[in-house]
């Protein structure tokens, strides 16, 4: 499983605008063979910031998103006229685990 770590400051106002193209590129997103889900979230030290997570199955279909028009469009869009400032980050999840779903917590997690 990858994990694509999108973090984003947009410009004073522009948040909405922001949310909005997110917003219209969720159907397209949510069909990609390999897509898992998407969440975003709002940085509670700084509220200027917002993470967008999704994860992945593989690489095959981060890179079919990353190489979609429209993907690519607001891509441009957002670096031309709607973000500050932004990172992404991409990772391998090495594990996966939760309080009822424990077939990958370590051994010594008493947890």
């Amino acid at each position: 499983m990858i994990a694509v770590i999108f973090e984003v400051a947009p410009e004073e106002g522009k948040k909405d605008e922001y949310l909005d193209i997110a917003r219209s590129l969720k159907s397209e997103l949510e069909v990609i063979p390999g897509f898992i889900s998407i969440e975003r979230f709002q940085s509670l030290v700084d509220p200027r910031k917002i993470l967008s997570l999704s994860f992945w199955k593989d690489e095959d279909g981060i890179k079919e998103w990353r190489n979609r028009t429209t993907h690519r469009k607001a891509q441009q869009a957002g670096r031309n006229s709607v973000f500050e400032d932004y990172r992404l980050r991409v990772a391998s999840v090495i594990r996966d685990y939760g309080m009822s779903e424990r077939q990958e917590a370590p051994a010594d997690n008493i947890f």
